[in-house]
């Protein structure tokens, strides 16, 4: 048994893949599910199958509409079980230092979050190994291998690709292996699950340049009510406190939560932080910061990321790095114009002039007759 144990041990410390893949959310899952089966792959993820005890993304669980032409395109079908109640069609939003609110339609799809992770996992095909519920602690390039070093509950883990993908989001150790002295913009973002008490369930939008120069959310989501925002790292709890105490007289029911879920986000300040790997090492989704700077909204340029990297690796491409950074030259542009949109939203004397003007905004029929 015990020859055994260091034949197995020698065997996986010598074996080299073809590719890694660090995270299986929406970018890496996408793309494992994409690559060619004449590849051998590796895959790792924090989440387990056990929901109770698994890793959970801490996220209000918006799929948006960019996202949703995403799944068109690849024929995808969402199962009934990862959808929660209400749908909601529009948002509520809120500037606090003008008083002002208006309601504006949206086409978001309410998920819940985990279980739609665990069904994008479930696509991938079988010939692609997986360990789950384990973190990555270390990555090492060595000539041209790269060594990956993982803890899975007491267990450390060492294994070797050819190339490595980081798919592991705004606290990517791939990009920060890569990219060492890179500073992305960053965020806090912190939100609570309380028992929803509202008379009517809704989504809104919160803006209070007081507590934070990005935004602050409410969601109801399957009898319950997700209240968070991205907050400076610094203070950042603080600032929390502070807006639930500042949206109470809105009507926000924000007594005895449930539960507190924190994360670090990314939110691009210009076109240079965005990052897409070198040296056969590459970043899609969240870690290459391709996420709206506006909106924080990310699985549309998870899934386009993935699927332009997978599609370079099953054409065989010669300078896979290069051919990456060009053919992301269109998700960079979209990025850059939603930074042109960035004051419109959040320079409060834009807002308050735009939020005044009723542009696109609706009136609820409800609320007038009341």
């Amino acid at each position: 048994m015990l020859l055994d144990s260091l034949e197995s041990n020698k065997n996986l410390n010598d074996r080299v893949y073809d590719i890694a893949i660090i995270g299986l959310g929406p970018a890496g899952s996408t793309f494992a599910r994409l690559l060619d089966k004449n590849f051998s792959v590796i895959a790792f993820d924090k989440k387990s199958d056990d929901e109770n005890s698994s890793f959970k993304k801490p996220c209000g669980g918006l799929l948006a509409e960019d996202a949703q032409k995403c799944f068109s395109k690849f024929g995808l079908t969402l199962p009934l079980n990862v959808l929660v109640d209400p749908q909601i069609f529009c948002v509520k939003t809120i500037d606090i230092k003008t008083t002002l609110t208006k309601y504006y339609q949206r086409f978001y799809m309410n998920l819940d979050r985990h279980k739609f992770d665990i069904w994008l996992k479930s696509l991938i095909p079988e010939h692609i190994k997986i360990e789950n519920n384990v973190v990555c602690t270390k990555v090492e390039k060595e000539n041209d291998i790269y060594k990956i070093f993982i803890q899975k509950g007491e267990n450390k883990l060492e294994y070797k690709a050819k190339y490595i993908i980081g798919a592991d989001g705004a606290a990517s150790i791939v990009r920060k292996t890569i990219y060492p002295n890179k500073k992305l913009t960053s965020y806090l973002s912190i939100q609570q699950w309380f028992e929803d008490k509202h008379k009517k369930p809704f989504y809104s939008c919160i803006f209070d340049p007081e507590v934070t120069d990005c935004y602050s959310w409410g969601l109801s989501k399957n009898g319950k009510f997700i209240f968070g925002g991205a907050f400076p790292i610094k203070n950042g709890r603080e600032k929390f406190e502070l807006l639930k105490e500042k949206v109470k007289p809105y009507g926000f029911q924000l007594e005895n939560p449930i539960k507190t879920e924190a994360c670090l986000v990314l939110r691009p300040a210009n076109p240079f932080e965005f990052c897409c790997g070198e040296k056969n090492a590459f970043l899609i989704g969240e870690a290459a910061g391709f996420i709206s700077p506006s909106s924080l909204e990310g699985m549309s340029y998870a899934f386009e990321s993935a699927y332009i990297l997978s599609e370079i690796f099953n054409k065989k491409k010669f300078f896979l790095n290069y051919e990456y950074k060009k053919s992301t030259i269109p998700i960079k542009i979209k990025l850059a114009t939603k930074l042109l949109k960035n004051p419109f939203m959040y320079n409060p004397i834009l807002r308050a002039i735009v939020m005044k003007s009723s542009f696109q905004s609706i009136e609820i029929i409800s609320e007038l007759s009341e």
